[in-house]
């Protein structure tokens, strides 16, 4: 499949992990877990990764096996109970999800198999960090990843330790989960994470009540929107270079849609 075409379906992902995620109340159980410190999170899931691959390269084999035997249980539950209209028996769709991933992992059914295991795994981390961060912090927390997404692109810390990570797999054919393969484009399983946390973000903001989960079903349909028409925007730009920080899109249309409510609130006062 042609880079153009791959990178713009996987630019179609991001924007669809920005719709998915439905407004779930939190369960009582986290309230102990609480504290703006886990917005940290998203920055921190970049830096320490580099960090800890520079330092030893035998640590993206055992990523990758953390994220096959994570990713699969977590996509489980957002089939279940995260994703809008979702019932107790999506849950079993991981099952052939994994199988084909697992049996065609070079095909564009098994890559995109893979691919929806993995944003599935994000949506149900997205909603645990909005369960236990203030919106406000965590939404530092998603400019601060793409800051230093950014950062670390432009001054090439980034291109290496990404390409040991790409290249880890788990031993038998195993699917790689701990980065999007889709055509001939990649992604980084932050760029997922970014645009799922955002999803969930806004299917939070506000009381859950039936008007509100409306509102936050329109505001995730802008955003959505929003991440879609930025991301191919932004992917022009490989007619000049060879990576982009996909992240940086997901954070500007979080940053919209922010400037849009308060535009909208400051109109009703």
């Amino acid at each position: 499949m042609p880079f153009a075409l791959s990178i713009s379906i996987l630019g179609l992902v991001q924007a669809a992990l920005v719709a998915l995620p439905a407004p779930r109340r939190r369960p009582g159980w986290i309230d102990r877990l609480s504290s703006p410190w886990w917005a940290l999170v998203p920055a921190l899931s970049i830096g320490v990764v580099i960090a800890v691959i520079e330092l030893d390269s035998d640590s993206a084999t055992w990523l990758s096996y953390l994220a096959l035997v994570a990713v699969p249980p977590l996509a489980a539950f957002a089939l279940g109970a995260l994703l809008h209209r979702s019932l107790p028996a999506w849950a079993l769709a991981a099952l052939p999800l994994f199988a084909l991933a697992w049996a065609s992992p070079h095909s564009l059914a098994g890559e995109a198999a893979a691919t929806a295991l993995s944003g599935l795994g994000c949506v149900t981390l997205g909603w645990l960090l909005v369960c236990v961060v203030p919106a406000h912090w965590l939404r530092l927390g998603v400019y601060a990843m793409a800051a230093i997404d950014a950062y670390s692109v432009a001054s090439d810390l980034l291109q290496g330790p990404n390409a040991v990570l790409n290249a880890a797999a788990p031993a038998g054919g195993l699917p790689r989960l701990q980065a999007v393969h889709f055509g001939s484009a990649l992604m980084g399983f932050g760029d997922l994470f970014v645009a799922a946390l955002v999803g969930c973000l806004l299917a939070a903001d506000g009381p859950q009540t039936d008007e509100m989960d409306r509102f936050a079903a329109r505001r995730q349909e802008v955003g959505a929107l929003l991440v879609l028409g930025l991301a191919l925007g932004f992917d022009l730009l490989f007619f000049a270079v060879d990576e982009l920080p996909a992240t940086v899109p997901v954070a500007l249309a979080l940053a919209l849609v922010q400037g849009r409510d308060r535009v909208r609130a400051a109109a009703r006062a």
